[in-house]
């Protein structure tokens, strides 16, 4: 597994696509895809610039990751991301043999990797993604927190 500081190095690049999202008036997101040290993919929050439900941060980045290598499965990909996943990621996750995600914030009413369940440590599923939460957390928590306080006012 990747060390704290690499953790720390692609999470940043992360947050500078959860900008990009909040820029274009979306929930700041943002998520890339690493295999051994090459971004693979990349991707952020979308959902209204593509009237896409499905146009999540972490779906877009493996999307992108998958045109790279002309696979949908990504073995020893670690997906970055700046919010816990939602059981729509997660599970996409899983069918792309993703190998870890590490996420930022935890999401305590959507987020089901640690918050709301355990989607990624199910043992019924073929396919078992690690996972670490908590990199750089606070940073897009602040994100998060100002993008809707901004939306509310």
């Amino acid at each position: 597994m990747a060390s704290i500081s690499e953790h720390e190095q692609w999470m940043r690049r992360a947050l500078t696509l959860a900008d990009r999202a909040a820029n274009e008036g979306e929930v700041p997101i943002g998520a890339v895809v690493v295999r051994d040290g090459e971004l693979l993919g990349e991707g952020w929050n979308s959902v209204i610039s593509y009237s896409d439900p499905t146009a999540h941060a972490e779906i877009v980045a493996m999307r992108d990751a998958a045109r790279l290598v002309g696979n949908y499965r990504l073995p020893g990909a670690t997906v970055y991301v700046t919010l816990e996943p939602c059981t729509m990621c997660a599970g996409a996750m899983i069918h792309a043999r993703i190998e870890t995600v590490v996420f930022a914030a935890s999401e305590p009413r959507a987020g089901v990797v640690c918050s709301t369940c355990s989607l990624l440590d199910e043992p019924r599923y073929n396919h078992r993604v690690r996972w670490q939460g908590g990199v750089l957390a606070e940073q897009s928590s602040e994100r998060l927190q100002a993008f809707f306080r901004e939306r509310r006012s």
